[in-house]
């Protein structure tokens, strides 16, 4: 399955949440930015939920920061992948201080996005976390386990197209979860869309900015 860009994918990945969702009156759109906030914005207007954002980043490895041996959400604890960090022996307090580091850095995105708008409430809502596609899951599973921690009702992840080894990982961490497509063997999202350009911080702040109208 191949979308023509993120817009068509969140459209879709829409058509197909808001039967399963229908009737709640406590719906909550989280997107991970970059990239998810376009798929995000169409399944909020899909749902007709209120939309924000959700942060999480990959803890790359030493020397090699595009390999993730684990990763961290805007808030709670990393979460570490076992089997990479014993692979390669990477020492504890790397992992606290990089974790340190992007934690730091997702809360000052979190105020440069949000700007004076404090954060969506969590507690007690249905929450549809929402990804423009998953490979690996490590970032989707520290977001959905910093999620947990402030109790909402239920959380639905969903992205248009999420890696086969990866889907049964993060449905025992969801409520649900709903994809597209779960194909097998692949590397990069980017693959599965004809256009994948980079998304803005100025498409991101014009995306929410619809969703939460002065």
């Amino acid at each position: 399955m191949t979308f023509r860009d993120r817009t068509e994918a969140g459209r879709q990945l829409a058509a197909v949440l808001a039967p399963k969702l229908a009737g709640r009156g406590d719906l909550l759109v989280l997107a991970l930015p970059r990239g998810g906030a376009p798929v995000g914005a169409e399944v909020a207007l899909g749902l007709n939920a209120p939309l924000d954002l959700w942060f999480a980043h990959k803890i790359g490895a030493p020397g090699n920061p595009e390999f993730a041996i684990g990763s961290v959400a805007e808030t709670g604890p990393p979460h570490i992948e076992e089997r990479a960090v014993q692979s390669l022996r990477v020492p504890f307090s790397y992992i606290r201080e990089e974790a340190a580091i992007q934690q730091a850095d997702l809360a000052r995105r979190a105020r440069y996005y949000r700007g004076g708008r404090p954060p969506a409430m969590i507690e007690g809502k249905c929450v549809v976390l929402v990804d423009d596609g998953v490979a690996t899951g490590s970032t989707a599973h520290a977001a959905i386990k910093a999620l947990r921690a402030r109790n909402p009702a239920r959380v639905v992840f969903a992205a248009p197209i999420v890696a086969a080894d990866a889907l049964q990982r993060l449905a025992s961490d969801a409520d649900d979860l709903v994809a597209l497509d779960a194909p097998r063997g692949f590397t990069a999202v980017g693959q599965f869309y004809d256009h994948f350009t980079q998304v803005s911080d100025e498409e991101v702040l014009s995306l929410l900015a619809a969703s939460h109208p002065a």
